[in-house]
């Protein structure tokens, strides 16, 4: 059985001329590094069969983590080259919905500089800055009750702010 330790060996003395011969065959340096690790990672849970493993091995494990490689890539291209453009891209909003949108950013935005001083403070370190109620109530020194009325105060003028418009 060989041991992880002859694998690591292994793997120093083959690692470089797998990559550039998996490199030669697909092109991408990234993914040539990455199939190479993955012939090993295989290698490595079947460490029980190990024995054996040379380096004309090694190559052929390689060549075909490639070959399977370009097969993938090559299907994919296949698959976009069936679409439509406007399956790539998402739906572009219109002209109209831009604008509505800046609108209702403003009035959100308006809502908030309208909020009393420590609301504000309160509501912008929990929504923004993603602090917890627990964390805001220490950094300020009140309780997470106190905290949570704030939050209420503040998201009650949002929701009235938005169930207006």
């Amino acid at each position: 059985m060989t041991k992880p330790l002859d694998l690591a060996a292994l793997y120093v003395s083959e690692g470089a001329r797998l990559r550039l011969s998996v490199t030669r065959l697909i092109g991408d340096p990234a993914a040539a590094a990455d199939l190479v690790h993955d012939v090993f990672l295989r290698l490595w849970r079947r460490h029980k069969t190990l024995e054996g493993c040379d380096a004309a091995y090694l190559a052929r494990s390689a060549r075909n983590a490639a070959i399977d490689h370009i097969r993938a890539q090559r299907a994919r291209a296949a698959y976009i080259a069936g679409t439509v453009p406007e399956q790539h891209a998402g739906v572009f909003p219109s002209p109209h919905e831009i604008v509505e949108a800046r609108d209702g950013l403003r009035q959100v935005d308006d809502v908030i500089r309208g909020l009393p001083e420590r609301t504000r403070h309160i509501f912008l370190l929990n929504r923004v800055h993603g602090r917890t109620y627990c964390e805001i109530a220490e950094a300020l020194g009140i309780t997470a009750s106190g905290v949570e009325k704030h939050m209420a105060r503040a998201l009650k003028a949002l929701r009235s702010a938005i169930e207006e418009s």
